[in-house]
């Protein structure tokens, strides 16, 4: 059902958006597809039910179907692309239409544009505030578009457009300048080569960024200039051994980032973690691998239950950590749970879920351990 709903909207979508480009006869708009700019980010291009989910279809029925309906979510996907359009715009439609108390709809489901300044520097211009285009009754669509930047220099400039974080994308369309020039960009900028892979949950996912550029996997793509594929799904980090298999298919990968605590009991961490790690190393034994405590929630020490328990679970993985270290230590790092949000414990919205400030610091804490893993990769 899931899929015959994505290839209607698919169908009805692209021709929407071609006669949406007749509305301002002054200024025409050019509507471009996203499939015809270079998307990157993504783990399985041509196995998922479209193109911006991120789970492939043929796990539909070995996953559980919470797994399976969250991994549609665009988290971390992004399109480049250059342009010397004097504005640029956005058009796209949701699959969910999304709303949570505790997150900014910008995160949840806005689109966020970034400017390439200099060699590798990326500049943050704006996000969309994601209103829904009304119906002839008056009714909210699932349909978004606006305008994010114009009057600019009508120079050719390096973009990244990130898509929502916590909603789903059925289709979606840059929109330029008619006479303009668009091309794919450069791949020199967020190298397609010796890619990250994040596996998690609700907060690798991204929540509670308040815009999906401030998703920890997206600072940490920026910051070293490769893809980082974001596979953290919310309340389903749950250490999967299908979910190991897929990941570890995944290719031109250097570094597996594994970050499945928060939504681990404590049992699963003592008994799934080495087998879920052992899986991917065995696979991809040349591939550098980051295991990653659960933060220490700020309340935690506070609480009774939860100041024992969280340490608890921490403890448990790091045992997987060492049985795999013992047998191999070679490209395994470990980094705990310390700082991960912050020394002034000021970095979630609720208790758990980070803030922008959250998830700077916990990219801060990742980033050199990061380094030190792919540094110290064979060269090809």
């Amino acid at each position: 059902m899931l899929k015959n709903l994505f290839l209607t909207v698919f169908a009805l979508a692209l021709p929407a958006f071609a006669c949406s480009a007749q509305e301002n006869h002054d200024r025409p708009w050019r509507y471009i597809d996203a499939r015809e700019l270079r998307l990157i980010n993504r783990g399985f291009p041509g196995q998922c039910v479209n193109p911006y989910a991120r789970v492939p279809e043929y796990l539909a029925d070995s996953v559980r179907p919470s797994l399976y309906e969250r991994s549609q979510c665009s988290a971390g996907v992004a399109a480049r692309f250059a342009t010397d359009s004097k504005r640029i715009g956005v058009s796209y439609d949701l699959l969910f239409n999304a709303n949570m108390i505790h997150m900014a709809g910008t995160g949840i489901k806005g689109m966020d544009l970034y400017i390439c300044d200099g060699d590798t520097v990326w500049r943050h211009l704006n996000c969309i505030r994601p209103y829904s285009v009304k119906d002839s009754l008056g009714n909210p669509t699932p349909h978004v578009e606006q305008t994010l930047v114009q009057n600019l220099d009508g120079k050719m400039h390096e973009y990244m457009l990130y898509f929502p974080l916590y909603d789903g994308v059925t289709a979606a369309a840059i929109k330029v300048d008619s006479a303009a020039n668009v091309t794919t960009g450069c791949n020199d900028m967020i190298s397609p080569h010796g890619r990250i892979v994040a596996y998690g949950t609700s907060i690798l996912q991204g929540g509670c960024a308040s815009r999906p550029g401030m998703a920890s996997t997206n600072i940490i793509s920026r910051e070293l200039n490769r893809e980082v594929i974001n596979i953290g799904i919310s309340g389903e980090g749950k250490m999967d051994f299908c979910m190991a298999r897929a990941l570890a298919a995944i290719p031109d990968v250097d570094l597996f980032l594994i970050d499945p605590v928060p939504n681990c009991t404590l049992d699963m961490c003592d008994s799934l973690t080495y087998d879920f790690v052992n899986i991917i190393r065995r696979a991809r034994p040349e591939a550098a691998v980051v295991m990653v405590e659960g933060p220490i929630y700020p309340y935690a020490p506070y609480d009774s239950f939860w100041g024992k328990y969280l340490p608890e679970k921490n403890e448990a993985f790091r045992r997987g950590y060492e049985r795999l270290k013992a047998e191999r230590p070679e490209g395994l790092y470990y980094v705990t749970s310390e700082g991960l949000d912050g020394a002034e414990d000021d970095g979630t919205v609720d208790g758990i879920h980070l803030t922008d400030l959250g998830f700077r610091h916990y990219a801060d804490k990742l980033l050199p351990v990061l380094r030190e893993a792919l540094s110290a990769l064979p060269a090809d």
